[in-house]
């Protein structure tokens, strides 16, 4: 745990009195427009959704607007998990919708790989100038985060003509059973779900927590080569730059950097799976940028599109050139309606600074929440960590023991929504609360869901004492 972050956290101010919750009225009056209710929806829900599709919240959304979420029975909601860090632009950006809508007038579908499409060449240049690198760069455009992932390693495999993938223990890299092979976490993704595929090997992530260091890290990496994984024969090493499921833990930069010459020495490809982490949400476009590493390749998704399904990988252009006609591709890949949405939320990120937002929006954050945390539950918040505005904060029962409490988070979450807040947990432990407010968020939003916040986190630590 940091230092400072304990320090903090540890004394206790004589701060004022937490500011009301502020209402924001819209222009006009919000009803809900459905005319059904929440209960109704998650009845029909459970009678007609495969079980293992788990919703967070037991709403239903009936429309949003920027980082501001109304449900059926006309309740609003202050939005701080973004769809899971998908809406870094906000619900509904109206630069996006109208690029989206512009290009819905003109064609929706016709498989690139049929009758290409400009939008999807303008998007791949787009994200070849935005990589970090000098070196040529190629772009391949598909629709979800996996399906990039698995792109990635088959690209990774055709470049080297190896089998193996080395993963870290806390990635998420997707759901398909050969990322599920790689992301290092069971419950609830892989759980009864196996066998998974082979060649996969996970190697040990820095944890302060298990008193891991990034020379531990390494050394275990070392004995994989040793012991199961002869570097000769693995195609690429992958790693989120920030564990998103698994904590929202930044790499430490040195681990970073050492992976990049251990890739090097040993003909390796390094990935870096920013689906999480990108398009502004640690204050760079890409997470890895802060670490001064050039990654082979980078797998996006999630913030690109502004909401819109769409997800690639970017990467040298030899190695993305490995693959033989034909070998990549779908039918979906790269719709037409998502590259036009995706450019239109990337100019929005540069037009509007979002990148020097997500860095201020960080600032505030750890401030506020170190001194809510050590007004409001002192010696329960262990850490605040990430990168900008990708936080997550920490919740354990003390500090003698730091016993993760994923009780005292889930209660968190659901006094939080009770008063109008969406949070998401994270972590391996399930006790730690992430950060995924739209950045186009005003001033006023973000102080009415930490007002929220603090009154939830209150009401779990009465309700755990009582």
């Amino acid at each position: 745990m940091s230092n400072t972050v304990k320090k903090k956290t540890r004394k206790t101010t004589a701060k004022a009195k937490a500011k009301p919750v502020m209402s924001v009225v819209p222009d006009v009056a919000v009803t809900a427009t459905t005319g059904k209710t929440n209960a109704e929806l998650v009845s029909r829900r459970e009678a007609a959704v495969a079980r293992g599709v788990a919703s967070a919240a037991p709403v239903f959304a009936d429309r949003a607007e920027n980082a501001e979420l109304w449900d059926v029975e006309g309740n609003r909601y202050v939005d701080f998990a973004g769809g899971i860090a998908v809406l870094n632009t906000g619900h509904r950006h109206p630069k996006v919708i109208a690029a989206a809508k512009a290009q819905e007038d003109l064609y929706t579908h016709t498989s690139f790989q049929v009758v290409p499409y400009e939008p999807y060449v303008a998007l791949a240049e787009k994200l070849n100038a935005l990589a970090p690198g000098d070196h040529p760069k190629k772009s391949l455009l598909v629709t979800t985060g996996a399906e990039a992932v698995e792109n990635a390693v088959k690209i990774a495999r055709a470049a080297t003509g190896r089998p193996g993938v080395i993963a870290f223990t806390g990635g998420y890299h997707g759901r398909t059973l050969l990322t599920l092979g790689m992301t290092g976490k069971v419950s609830p993704y892989k759980k009864d779900v196996g066998p998974f595929p082979s060649d996969i090997f996970r190697a040990p992530f820095p944890s302060q927590r298990d008193g891991i260091t990034v020379q531990d890290a390494l050394t275990g990496l070392q004995n994989l080569f040793l012991t199961d994984a002869q570097p000769e024969r693995i195609a690429c090493i992958i790693i989120e730059p920030v564990l998103g499921e698994g904590g929202y833990t930044p790499v430490p930069f040195e681990m970073m950097q050492a992976l990049r010459d251990i890739c090097d020495q040993h003909g390796i490809m390094l990935i870096a799976d920013e689906i999480q982490a990108g398009f502004g949400r640690t204050g760079t476009w890409f997470a890895v940028e802060h670490s001064g590493v050039v990654p082979d390749l980078i797998t996006v998704a999630k913030s690109m599109a502004g909401g819109y399904p769409i997800a690639g990988v970017i990467g040298r252009a030899d190695v993305m050139d490995a693959v033989i006609p034909g070998g990549l591709g779908g039918t979906y890949g790269g719709n037409p309606v998502a590259c036009a949405a995706a450019l239109a939320a990337i100019e929005a990120i540069e037009e509007e600074g979002l990148l020097a937002r997500s860095t201020a929006l960080g600032e505030a954050f750890r401030a506020r929440f170190a001194e809510i945390g050590a007004r409001v539950a002192p010696f329960r918040m262990w850490d605040i960590r990430g990168l900008g505005a990708m936080l997550a904060i920490e919740f354990v029962t003390d500090f003698d023991t730091a016993t993760p409490d994923a009780e005292l988070t889930k209660s968190v979450v659901a006094h939080a929504l009770k008063r109008g807040l969406i949070l998401l947990s994270c972590g391996m432990h399930g006790n730690a609360l992430r950060i995924m407010v739209p950045l186009t968020a005003s001033d006023a939003i973000i102080e009415e869901g930490i007002t929220i916040f603090e009154a939830a986190l209150a009401a779990a630590i009465a309700e755990q004492s009582a």
